[in-house]
């Protein structure tokens, strides 16, 4: 196998914009009553916004939110200036709490992003290289293409956003996608992710893998009781192996190749990790 493209995710890949969506998540969570914890993060991070909401909504509709106790008062109200009343009861709905997310996460995407180290210079140099690089993100296209004001979207032959595949991370329809778009066979692909849902997306579509855990420089902390290791274990140094996708796909196997920060990843271990030779079953 050879090097065709790679595909890139977003959110806590190339930009650190995790941090923002987790205040965003906290914020709709706490005009619901729910106050998230670090056994949240896997309903929350790296999903698309539709899978976010209706984990919210069942929370809320659970009683294991955080919610008034009796005689504690009227429940928390709305951060000031957002405009929007906490839903009652059968009021909420996934549709609502999504665009609330959105918003939320629109509003702190605008004023500005932090490309992660390293991310600039693999990109240009890829493209450099005459490498074909798309970006597949959960995020919908209205946060996306805030995000490229600052990446630069001509950076990227192809994007694809939420609302261009029928089914999200970590099913493999964002990652198939893009190489259809490309051209390209998805075995020829890497992908770089840096949650478990999108290592997941990547291997089930065929892709190889180089994952960048949280935990890397600019990352921001988890919910409370979570944890860097929750969402894949930071190590010292590159390190490869066979893994296999949580959830089924077209391949659910792959080689994953996990790293500190994009600044240890250059073209000439792209290709030799989509050279990499592996076995089913």
């Amino acid at each position: 196998m050879s090097l065709r493209a790679v595909l890139f995710d977003m959110d806590g890949t190339l930009v650190d914009t995790e941090g923002l969506w987790r205040e965003a998540c906290a914020a709709v969570a706490g005009e619901m009553g729910v106050e998230l914890t670090g056994a949240d993060d896997d309903a929350v991070l790296g999903r698309p916004v539709e899978h976010t909401a209706a984990h919210l909504v069942r929370r809320a509709g659970s009683g294991l939110g955080r919610g008034p106790s009796p005689g504690s008062g009227p429940a928390p109200a709305p951060e000031a200036g957002r405009g929007t009343e906490r839903p009652a009861g059968a009021a909420v709905t996934v549709g609502a709490v999504a665009a609330r997310l959105t918003d939320a996460f629109a509003e702190r995407v605008s004023g500005g992003v932090t490309p992660l180290p390293g991310a600039f210079r693999l990109l240009d140099g890829l493209s450099a290289a005459g490498v074909p690089i798309a970006l597949v993100s959960a995020s919908p296209r209205r946060i996306v293409d805030v995000v490229l004001r600052t990446v630069g979207a001509g950076r990227f032959r192809l994007v694809v956003a939420a609302e261009d595949a029928e089914r999200g991370k970590p099913a493999p329809d964002p990652y198939l996608r893009a190489a259809a778009g490309l051209g390209v066979d998805p075995g020829d692909c890497v992908a770089v992710e840096d949650s478990p849902t999108g290592i997941a997306a990547a291997l089930a579509a065929g892709c190889r893998v180089v994952a960048v855990p949280p935990g890397c420089p600019g990352t921001a902390a988890p919910f409370p009781g979570g944890s860097a290791a929750a969402s894949g274990e930071p190590r010292t140094a590159a390190t490869s192996a066979t893994a296999t996708a949580p959830e089924g796909g077209a391949a659910p196997y792959g080689v994953v190749t996990t790293v500190e920060n994009l600044e240890q990843v250059d073209l000439s271990m792209l290709r030799l990790l989509a050279a990499e030779q592996t076995s089913v079953g």
